[in-house]
């Protein structure tokens, strides 16, 4: 019910106020520009990082992480005792994702390309590489392969920024890069 009804019942031929006619401009010229900007941001932007797809079983993608664990392990981190590996510049590097660690740490040259594969084990989990700009998401079953090229040594910090249950707040992992 309202206070008073329109003396039309056809709404759409009621002349418009405006205010509101200066809203919905608003709003249109808003979305286009929004429109052509999400494709060029695309383009010419950094945020979309380009990266290979593959379907893999978690078994599969873990046995090609602990060959590399294998072969490249030279020390361990923190009180569970989380492998540290240093790879070969160029290589390829497998880091798990599972409930609620990043697993193994890496540690990468400064200036070298490394192609870093991502996958779940266990649940959808967010890749976050602080404090650069990169985030993924990783789920199971799918292997991402994101090109790394390390542009300042220090430690970074691994964030999952997908909820992904009651201990997603402790899934903090570490990448190493030295000179």
């Amino acid at each position: 019910m309202s206070i008073s009804p329109p003396s039309d019942k056809v709404w759409w031929k009621e002349p418009i106020e405006k205010t509101e006619l200066i809203w919905i401009s608003i709003v249109f010229v808003w979305g286009v520009f929004m429109t052509f900007m999400m494709p060029y941001w695309h383009v010419v932007g950094d945020q979309n990082l380009p990266n290979e797809t593959y379907r893999v079983t978690p078994e599969q993608f873990m046995a090609k992480a602990q060959g590399m664990v294998d072969q490249f392990t030279v020390g361990e981190h923190g009180p569970q005792k989380t492998p540290i590996v240093h790879p070969p510049a160029g290589s390829d590097v497998y880091l798990v994702a599972r409930l609620w660690s990043w697993w193994p740490v890496l540690e990468l040259e400064k200036g070298q390309s490394y192609r870093v594969h991502l996958s779940s084990l266990d649940w959808q989990h967010g890749f976050s590489l602080q404090p650069a700009n990169i985030n993924i998401q990783v789920v199971p079953d799918y292997e991402y392969v994101v090109n790394l090229t390390p542009d300042e040594s220090g430690e970074y910090s691994l964030i999952c920024n997908e909820y992904c249950g009651i201990g997603h707040h402790l899934m903090i992992g570490k990448l190493l890069v030295v000179e």
